[in-house]
């Protein structure tokens, strides 16, 4: 499951989408963090996709969304 190249990009076009949500949203203190080890969550993603470890792309995509759900939980956008 973890290895399935298209299934990570996908989770990185859903991470996109979700994180434009927040646009909308006035973000506060350490939610801004939060939402910036999430951005940078994905960017490892990319790495790792390049370097064709997909098993900590696939962790990395993952931890990005817990990140970026637990903001969104907090703004009632999910």
């Amino acid at each position: 499951m973890y290895g399935d190249v298209e299934r990570i990009k996908k989770d990185i076009e859903l991470f996109a989408k979700n994180i434009k949500e927040l646009e909308s949203i006035e973000i506060h203190g350490n939610q801004e963090r939060i939402v910036e080890m999430a951005e940078s969550y994905c960017q490892d993603t990319s790495y790792y996709l390049e370097k064709k470890d997909q098993m900590t792309a696939f962790g990395c995509i993952t931890y990005a969304h817990g990140l970026l759900d637990a903001v969104r939980i907090l703004h009632d956008l999910i």
